[in-house]
């Protein structure tokens, strides 16, 4: 592709795109900037103080309880109280207890902080998917989730090499970075976005033109009822067990094999450094295909990248492991959260994407403490062998569930219905929003 063709390629990826998305996308650039503490637990614990593998999946399973707590009640108070609201509690609480965690010393109060900040920063999550649902219109979902997507693992990856050698020198250091930029992510929110959430008052219409006030209510109790939205949330609780173990399993195994934090450090950051290079052109190739194969074949190369990690022996060759799941990782992200968007009514996006939070959440719980036991008891080769057959399960699911989905929401009006925004800063080089020449895809 010539230079004109890639400079075209990108204008179209970033453009007609409102000004509130890419604050909200600011915001989770500088989040992940920062985020040292999730990927770097199980070696803290291991290394730095001495613990067993075991304990260290109890506590990463703790931190998943946290968020298991936290997803339906952040769903609720997302919808009831606004998107604004709840952002602006998860942040500072985030914050707050990340800090604390850097300086507690005995097992059971490491074990009680990391609970909380479990609870703490999974709770934004809800808030931030049902707002970027209401301010971007169907046609530019992908898109947006998919740039979305982009900045977190544009954080993850400057993160994740430079937190390898923080933990070197100091893992307090990576906590309170950690507390800082977190609380700089409040700082933005609290002064540049404003709320989204669809006004249900009768003869005004929610997000994307539909008319919210007569959607019937939804409750907690609508959405377990919903058979295949739940379906959804229980397939994507499978393939989130099988990503977990890129921040569980696979530090711990590579801590037993003798590799040290740097080393994990410089694999992992493949991963965030191919989303960042290929998460657009991929998403650019993918977003008008069958959504059944894309969730098939992504759940497919999870289970297999990982269990190929059975065979790595070396940092080049556990990198290369990284690079198969990481190209499901960029193929399931979007689809799946689009997915259930477009599952979602508008006015109860909050309390649905509590409950896909929730699979995620889950999957953190079952996640450390079945990695934990295989690898004490049988070893990591065992561990990856599971994931293969956990990947296999869930794209038999995806196969059999992904049949007459509902036709896509289409957007009646130009704007989002969200107050006017101040101008986005010069970094993000945005365009002035235009008409999306998109057509419709088959999963946002």
């Amino acid at each position: 592709m010539s230079v004109a063709g890639l400079r075209r390629a990108a204008r179209e990826s970033v453009s007609g795109l409102p000004r509130e998305f890419w604050w909200l996308w600011t915001s989770t650039l500088v989040n992940r900037l920062g985020g040292f503490v999730a990927t770097f637990m199980a070696l803290y614990l291991t290394i730095d103080r001495g613990y067993s593998a075991s304990y260290a999946g109890l506590v990463a399973a703790l931190h998943g309880l946290g968020g298991v707590v936290s997803s339906l009640g952040a769903g609720v108070m997302t919808d009831r109280l606004g998107r604004r609201p709840t952002l602006l509690v998860a942040q500072a609480s985030t914050a707050l207890s990340v800090a604390l965690l850097g300086f507690v010393r005995d097992p059971v109060a490491i074990a009680a902080v990391a609970f909380l900040v479990g609870m703490a920063s999974n709770a934004s999550r809800p808030a931030v998917q049902a707002m970027m649902a209401d301010i971007v219109r169907p046609e530019d979902r992908i898109r947006a989730f998919s740039l979305n997507y982009w900045a977190i693992n544009l954080g993850f990856a400057i993160s994740s090499m430079a937190a390898g050698f923080i933990a070197e020198v100091s893992y307090l250091a990576g906590f309170l970075i950690e507390a800082g930029m977190t609380m700089a992510c409040a700082v933005l929110i609290f002064v540049k976005l404003p709320e989204s959430r669809p006004d249900r008052t009768p003869g005004k219409g929610g997000a994307a033109g539909v008319p919210a006030a007569s959607e019937p209510a939804v409750s907690l109790v609508t959405v377990l009822r919903d058979g295949r939205y739940m379906s959804v949330v229980g397939l994507s609780f499978l393939v989130a067990v099988i990503f977990q173990q890129a921040y569980v399993g696979l530090p711990v195994a590579m801590g037993e094999a003798g590799f040290t934090p740097a080393d994990y450090g410089m694999a992992i950051a493949v991963n965030g450094v191919l989303i960042v290079v290929l998460q657009i052109p991929v998403t650019r190739f993918i977003e008008h295909r069958d959504p059944r194969l894309l969730l098939v074949a992504s759940s497919l190369l999870a289970g297999y990248g990982f269990g190929l990690t059975a065979f790595a022996g070396s940092v080049g060759v556990f990198a290369l492991t990284v690079c198969v799941w990481t190209l499901a990782e960029i193929v399931n992200a979007p689809v799946q959260t689009g997915l259930v968007v477009r599952l979602s009514p508008a006015h109860g996006r909050g309390r649905y994407q509590g409950m896909y939070t929730m699979s995620w959440a889950v999957a953190a719980l079952v996640a450390p403490l079945m990695s934990g036991l295989v690898i004490d008891r049988w070893g990591s080769e065992w561990l990856w062998g599971v994931c293969a057959v956990v990947g296999t399960v869930a794209a038999v699911g995806y196969w059999a569930l992904m049949r007459n989905l509902p036709q896509e929401e289409k957007a009646t009006s130009e704007a989002p219905a969200v107050p006017a925004a101040p101008e986005v800063p010069e970094v993000t080089a945005v365009p002035e929003p235009r008409e999306s020449a998109k057509a419709d895809i088959g999963t946002a």
